[in-house]
């Protein structure tokens, strides 16, 4: 470990995989691919979710929430990540490792709860049919929105304030692709058991108890799923439920491995590739898992392409006309 008399260095050495150099050019190219994918997917999401009277629902305005949080959770990682791997110096200032676990940590614990709120949303439109519309009324639904951003918030700047205040003692190596709040109480110096059960209490919290949730509310579902005599009815609430289910265990399983474990015990390169997963891996696969599975979505997108391309078709014959005169 490199050591100065700081406290907190100016920078951050991350080391990524400084011991499998080989992976670093595929890596590379893998994050230059996906990473405009899921720009452009999350995006398309947003967009059909905010244009199409259609979708003007509770369920996509939820998912236009859950497009927003992955593109921005995507866009605190990647870029530094295309910089440090596509260069031999691996560093990251002080305030930009802040300012990146403030980011990060933000959108996973606020993902987190929405997962959690979606299926709630399920739960009440398949269990309680007549009553969906009562329920889930436009002041419930931005109000739960705005629990779900507020106690991210609360999370992320509790739990990343109390961890950015542990003494380095000088060392600025982490072993990570990023600045990541179990690696940063391992590096750390002093005692820091208190800090490690905090994170593990608050984890609980933040991860057990919405995923309890979730599987409560899609056993309930699945009982009345299976009450349903139309197999069309069937196929259509099964298919809606499936592509949240997807993403929830895409996200949760890695999360849970890593932050539902003491930091001392997690093993060197876990972090590194549940962090991948999770923030590079499910944000790109999730628009296409709502996408492909739900036809609704589907639709509303060969509208909004199709609009594209006529309007540039428009676009093109005024110009040329314009030309001739």
């Amino acid at each position: 470990m490199a050591v100065t008399n700081e406290s907190h260095p100016e920078e951050f050495i991350l080391l990524g995989f400084a011991d499998h150099p080989w992976l670093e050019p595929p890596l590379f190219i893998i994050l230059l691919i996906t990473y405009p994918m899921a720009m452009m997917g999350n995006i398309a999401i947003i967009l059909v979710s905010k244009l199409d009277p259609h979708l003007h629902s509770p369920m996509y305005f939820f998912l236009t929430n859950l497009s927003f949080l992955d593109m921005c959770y995507t866009t605190s990682i990647v870029p530094q990540m295309l910089c440090n791997l596509g260069s031999s110096k691996k560093t990251i200032s002080y305030l930009g490792c802040a300012v990146q676990l403030y980011i990060f940590h933000l959108m996973g614990g606020t993902d987190c709860l929405l997962l959690a709120i979606m299926s709630i949303d399920r739960y009440v439109a398949i269990c309680r049919p007549l009553h969906y519309t009562l329920i889930m009324n436009q002041h419930i639904y931005i109000l739960l929105a705005f629990t779900v951003w507020l106690s991210g918030i609360t999370y992320a700047v509790s739990e990343a304030t109390v961890t950015l205040q542990l003494p380095m003692c000088g060392i600025n190596k982490l072993d990570h692709l990023l600045c990541e709040m179990p690696v940063m109480i391992k590096t750390a110096c002093g005692e820091k058991e208190a800090n490690e059960l905090t994170l593990s209490v608050v984890c609980i919290f933040m991860l057990a108890v919405p995923l309890c949730l979730i599987l409560a509310s899609y056993a309930s579902i699945g009982h009345a799923v299976l009450k349903i005599k139309s197999s069309e009815g069937r196929k259509k609430a099964f298919g809606t439920c499936s592509s949240h289910l997807i993403v929830v265990f895409l996200f949760y399983g890695p999360a849970i491995s890593m932050y539902l474990q003491p930091p001392s015990s997690i093993s060197r390169d876990q972090p590194k590739f549940m962090a991948l997963f999770c923030g590079v891996v499910t944000p790109t696969l999730n628009p296409f898992i709502y996408t492909l599975r739900n036809k609704d979505v589907k639709g509303a997108l060969g509208k909004l392409v199709r609009s594209i391309f006529l309007f540039k078709v428009v676009t093109k014959f005024i110009m040329l006309l314009q030309q001739l005169e």
